[in-house]
């Protein structure tokens, strides 16, 4: 839709007065700056309140694997709203709770059998770290309370998953955080150069990393390690051959549960319902969210497998932890229609079969001086940018503020793409594209990235 100059002023001045956006630096919107506002969605692309059309190359934000626009998932909601708007599964359940956790069940791998339902991501991993701790105090192990992650990995912002996260800039201004919390290499390869082209090497080197962490912690103390199946911060760290089989072996031999923080690779992000079967591992626990419902409604869940359900089903123990909103009537009821179309379309045999083209168009931009490395899996990308391509050298703070902000993120949405210029960890463009995307849509991604990156070589 497109606001009249009057509606659209309007909007500005109440948004500039009254909204408190995430994430966002306010002082950059005064007179001059106006807040981008994003008024319809239609497949791969959405609309601004001036009437301008973007491709969505970030599926909002890891989040609309279906596309937008879906009229069925919008009626389901409807529907749902209309026969029962809200009731909780606090000792109480409804048909679409009980029927939306047999089905994730049925997609999870091994025995994931039992869904915990939250609203979000962070909710999900907060919902996995008080599981662990509980579980090891009804099994009788209380001093395992710790958890490990990886260096700049981001787990979310409550408390508890803000003290997981490993970005440091993201943690400053909330501490005191949760305490035990553990952070040890992550999978850059790339940045990786004691290794050389010994990828099997720095699989073993960087899995082992967790099993010194858990030693110098004392296995009797550390309760769970939380891995994204690819790393989102940092730009889309895959993992190495045989490192989550390596993990999940240092976690058996520690009695550590593993939790696969999959809020972004869940549900089609990698071309499977879960990151866990494509990698071939079995976690104690999955974090998921954002795909379960393309974003059509707020969900989350944590999964947990029979033996980490087990003792809460003895005697009077509880689980003294939910959401009021957690596994919502309406929002249960989009991820039910949501899933349907993922088996009607084979969205996730899209993405198998498309991955490599994604990949291949990408990685033309490796021609460019800028561009030193594209790496990812499925339709979820990092382009990682560097000063000198031989020596791989990075941009310092002020470089890639002026570079990803300065420019970068400007240039390539009034160029028609939105994406995310990131710089938690070295600078990258991630690319997470709605699963429903084609050649012509990587094509358009890679037309646009090519000149704005080409007019930024010129600027440096």
């Amino acid at each position: 839709m497109n606001y009249s100059d009057e509606d659209y002023d309007r909007l500005q001045k109440a948004g500039k007065r009254h909204l408190w956006m995430h994430f966002s630096r306010h002082g950059s919107y005064d007179d001059a700056h106006d807040i981008p506002i994003i008024t319809k969605g239609d497949g791969m692309y959405v609309w601004d309140a001036k009437g301008r059309r973007y491709l969505d190359g970030l599926a909002g934000l890891f989040v609309v694997q279906v596309g937008h626009g879906r009229e069925e998932l919008a009626e389901a909601a409807a529907k749902q709203a209309a026969e029962l708007s809200f009731f909780p599964v606090w000792t109480f359940a409804h048909p679409n709770a009980i029927e939306l956790a047999e089905r994730i069940a049925s997609y999870a791998p091994g025995d994931l059998n039992r869904v915990f339902f939250t609203t979000g991501g962070g909710e999900a991993v907060e919902t996995a770290w008080k599981a662990a701790k509980q579980y090891f105090k009804l099994t009788g192990k209380p001093l395992k309370t710790k958890v490990i992650s990886r260096q700049v990995a981001y787990h979310g912002t409550p408390h508890g998953a803000l003290s997981i996260t490993g970005i440091p800039a993201l943690k400053q201004m909330f501490e005191p955080l949760v305490p035990s919390t553990v952070h040890v290499p992550n999978t850059n390869f790339y940045r990786a150069p004691e290794h050389g082209d010994n990828i099997d090497d720095f699989s073993i080197w960087a899995a082992d990393q967790i099993e010194h962490a858990i030693l110098a912690e004392g296995p009797d103390t550390v309760a769970a390690v939380f891995l994204e199946p690819v790393q989102n911060a940092g730009g889309c760290f895959p993992p190495p051959p045989g490192y989550f089989q390596r993990v999940r072996e240092i976690c058996d031999r520690h009695d550590v549960l593993l939790v696969s923080d999959e809020v972004i690779c869940a549900f089609g992000r990698l071309g499977e319902m879960f990151g866990a079967t494509r990698y071939d591992y079995l976690p104690d626990m999955i974090t998921c969210a954002k795909g379960l419902t393309s974003g059509y409604s707020p969900l989350g869940a944590m999964i947990a497998t029979d033996r980490v359900m087990e003792p809460f089903l003895q005697g009077d123990n509880s689980f003294a932890h939910g959401y009021t909103f957690g596994g919502h009537p309406v929002s249960t009821a989009v991820a039910m229609a949501n899933l349907d179309i993922f088996e009607r379309e084979k969205l996730n045999d899209n993405v198998r079969n498309n991955e490599g083209a994604f990949r291949s168009t990408l990685e033309k931009l490796l021609d460019l001086d800028i561009v030193g490395d594209v790496r990812g899996d499925g339709f979820f990308y990092g382009i990682e940018l560097v000063k000198d391509k031989a020596t791989k050298e990075t941009f310092d703070d002020d470089e890639s503020e002026r570079l990803l902000r300065g420019f970068l993120s400007k240039a390539l949405f009034e160029n028609g793409l939105y994406c995310r210029a990131d710089d938690r960890g070295d600078p990258v463009i991630q690319l997470s594209p709605p699963i429903i995307a084609d050649q012509s849509h990587f094509d358009e991604m890679e037309s646009i990235l090519r000149a704005v990156l080409t007019e930024a070589q010129g600027h440096l």
